[in-house]
């Protein structure tokens, strides 16, 4: 028996390293039921989901599981059982695809304030703060289901990526089944064990038995469950640093990042410094106990089929419709040694009638994983033998894996080497279920403990520093860990999709009939412990290598030798939101300093033909505040955007340099010298003011979302809080309500 003292401290299903679990069960009659919904994007509120579901089964509940789309599975309005529900945010506050019908459908009107007064819920909302609307899908749906008379059993947790998620997650898992307890324990008290319970002769509550182990003593161990790890079965929530388990309906955490520890030698020996790192340790955490999750249970078998040499062309798939375009003009815009290299692409769409956008739209391109990559990774998984082989992806028929499926971006019978480059996202951080997987498949005892340790609560600080934040891919860490060899379906189970990269329109049909344009920035990771050399983003990499051999567009049309241009697969997005204001007559500011002003030159076109075409119409003032480092290097569109001056379609352009002309990097910028857009901005305080808050004008804000856009967002409440004479709460109320009214919008990106 476990002493009550260690039960308090740790509950059933955490221990640590160093001690097994042995879970005998004792008979009941009834299992009590809960449901837990998710809406997922990527993968990992379905990740989330799923490990609820699966701890409930350890715990003796029994838990359906459900995607939000899956309406022929749950009934919530007839539903007594508590309801869980984890949910992302995508795009600009968006709900997931899988999510969008249910949101819809409890936004409807015509249901009565008690249409959900029977209802119990939890909710788990993930998003990143680097971005305005943060978890308002999960928002969206809180603040529906309340006013449709649903009762919260337990408060809301909002798991923010920008400083990492476990942080919030970790404590309200933590919490999670006390709270479903009790509200279980309330409905059988009111009457409701019936609708909240099913008859499942099988086991209850766990005793637990700890049996002392000695780190890596795989050789007197003999576990009882395949899915126990060779150390340690412990907790299958996600790991994170150590946080208070109070929560509040909006928690919030202050997140320092750890500095490199060094250790010394003692007097006498010879000096050594020695650095943590991706590889190793250093104490406390080198000799601590560790928490880690449970082992995924693995629920994918994967089988090989060889083929002709004779193999048909394979294409990447999408639920939207995909074309396949031609590169008809690829230019450099930065010049000299600027510190970005920008480029702006055109696309040839003549072929493609149906593929119709307006300025500001946004669409997606579609690119493979690098060769290369690919080919170490099969090298690595020892199938470069089968990399033509086709792949065929199954249940397991004894997986013990909660609503386990074959993942729907997977498709049958498509070659290894297809798979890996346009299936998989094998650049994605791994996340701490991977490395615990991971663990199963090291032979050496250091690595494996040092895989434990980066997966454990104790090593969250460890695991943001040498993994999460320098964003190692799969490739890297299995290079950092040699004695790893995870078999493929371990890979397919725990990779998510590969997601095309999104842009925005940077043209106008109205200027350029049967073309699209786009500019973006070629991405640099810099060489980082587990990332010896660096290497450019995966996408921006990829356009990059396309055109990039002399940069020699357009090619002529009328010479025969010319090789055929590079194409291209893209689809437009479905949201349409950054678009001009339907009435011509209203003023409007654009603020976009880098590639942040590719919309804008679009919406400049567009304005600029209008006028054109209806001379003698009414159009609202223009404005354009771009900012970039230096006047020479990387000041994009620059004739363009002064002809735009010059012909008044764009009224007024403030720019702004700021790495240029400053003598003291300290002195704060002046008048003189505005460094950054949102310093023109409040030079141009009562004009801004006066079109947002009394011309009904609008703003449009593109770029950094980290950064700039928070930057401009404080400096527009400033500005409204001294024009308006409020408090800060009623300027930040008075944005948000020109948010509301779309006259506030932003395409920003982390």
């Amino acid at each position: 028996m476990v002493p009550a003292r260690l039960r308090r401290l740790y509950p059933a299903r955490k221990v640590f390293l160093g001690l097994s679990v042995q879970v005998c069960c004792m008979p009941c009659e009834a299992k009590p039921r809960f449901v837990v919904l998710y809406g997922s994007q990527k993968g990992q509120a379905q990740s989330i989901a799923e490990g609820v579901a699966e701890e409930a089964e350890e715990r003796g509940l029994v838990a359906d599981l459900c995607c939000l789309d899956q309406s022929e599975k749950y009934n919530l309005e007839k539903e007594r059982a508590p309801v869980v529900f984890v949910v992302s945010t995508t795009g600009d506050g968006e709900p997931p695809d899988n999510a969008l019908r249910f949101v819809k459908s409890i936004k409807k009107r015509t249901l009565s304030p008690d249409h959900y007064k029977h209802l119990l819920y939890a909710l788990l909302a993930l998003g990143d703060t680097n971005y305005a609307n943060f978890c308002n899908c999960g928002k969206t749906i809180e603040r529906r289901l309340q006013q449709l008379g649903a009762k919260q059993f337990y408060p809301t947790g909002y798991a923010d990526d920008g400083v990492g998620l476990e942080l919030v997650i970790d404590p309200w898992l933590e919490g999670l089944w006390n709270a479903i307890k009790d509200a279980l324990s309330k409905m059988a008290s009111d009457g409701n064990r019936d609708d909240a319970a099913r008859e499942i002769p099988d086991s209850s509550l766990p005793d637990v038995q700890l049996n002392l182990l000695s780190i890596g003593d795989k050789q007197n161990y003999e576990p009882d469950s395949k899915y126990a790890s060779p150390s340690v079965v412990s907790d299958a929530r996600p790991a994170s640093s150590a946080v208070s388990a109070g929560l509040t309906s909006r928690p919030t955490f202050s997140v320092s990042t750890p500095t490199p520890k060094t250790r010394a030698c003692g007097e006498g020996a010879a000096h050594v410094s020695l650095a943590a790192s991706l590889r190793s340790s250093l104490p406390p955490l080198s000799e601590s106990s560790l928490n880690v999750p449970a082992l995924p249970p693995p629920y994918l078998d994967v089988t090989f089929q060889e083929t002709d040499a004779a193999e048909q062309a394979f294409e990447p798939s999408s639920k939207e419709t995909l074309y396949q375009v031609p590169v008809s003009k690829a230019v450099q815009l930065s010049k000299g040694d600027s510190v970005k290299t920008a480029l702006l692409l055109e696309l040839d769409i003549s072929g493609c009638p149906s593929l119709s956008y307006q300025p500001g739209d946004a669409f997606d391109v579609f690119c493979p994983n690098r060769a290369e990559e690919v080919d170490q990774l099969l090298h690595r998984l020892g199938l470069q033998d089968q990399r033509n082989h086709r792949v065929q992806i199954t249940l397991r028929e004894d997986t013990k894996k909660k609503g386990a499926q074959v993942p729907p971006h997977i498709p049958q019978n498509v070659p290894l080497l297809f798979l890996l480059t346009w299936c998989l996202e094998i650049r994605s951080v791994p996340k701490k279920a991977f490395l615990r997987a991971l663990v199963e498949h090291t032979s050496d005892s250091g690595q494996r403990r040092r895989l434990q340790e980066l997966c454990s609560k104790q090593g969250a600080s460890d695991y943001n520093l040498y993994v999460r934040e320098p964003s190692l891919g799969v490739s890297e860490l299995l290079a950092a860990f040699p004695s790893c060899s995870p078999p493929l379906s371990l890979l397919v189970e725990l990779l998510p999709k590969l997601q095309a990269r999104p842009y925005s329109a940077a043209s106008s049909r109205l200027r350029h009939p049967e073309k699209l344009r786009f500019v973006f920035s070629v991405v640099d990771f810099p060489a980082c412990s587990g990332r010896p050399a660096g290497r450019r983003g995966l996408c921006t990499g990829w356009l990059f290598d396309l055109v990039n051999p002399g940069l020699a567009f357009p090619v002529k049309a009328e010479s025969p030798s010319s090789p055929a241009p590079p194409k291209i697969h893209v689809g437009l997005r479905p949201n349409c939101s950054f678009r001009l204001p339907s009435d011509p007559s209203v003023p409007f500011i654009m603020i976009g300093p880098g590639t942040g002003v590719a919309p804008f030159v679009g919406f400049l076109q567009q304005r600029e033909e209008e006028r054109k075409e209806k001379p003698e119409a009414e159009f609202g003032e223009t404005w354009l505040f771009f900012g970039c480092r230096y006047r020479d290097r990387d000041y994009l569109f620059r004739e363009e955007l002064e002809h735009f001056v010059s012909s008044g379609t764009l009224n007024h352009l403030k720019v702004c340099f700021s790495r240029e002309d400053r003598k003291d990097e300290q002195e704060p910028p002046s008048a003189a010298q505005p460094r950054y857009v949102q310093h023109n901005l409040l030079l141009c305080r009562q004009q801004v003011s006066d079109i947002l808050l009394r011309q009904n004008g609008y703003i449009y804000v593109c770029g950094d979302a980290k950064n700039m856009a928070k930057e401009v967002n404080e400096t527009l409440v400033e500005m409204i809080k001294t024009e308006l004479q409020v408090d800060q709460l009623e300027a930040m109320k008075t944005l948000a309500g020109l948010r509301d009214e779309k006259r506030y919008l932003q395409d920003i990106w982390a």
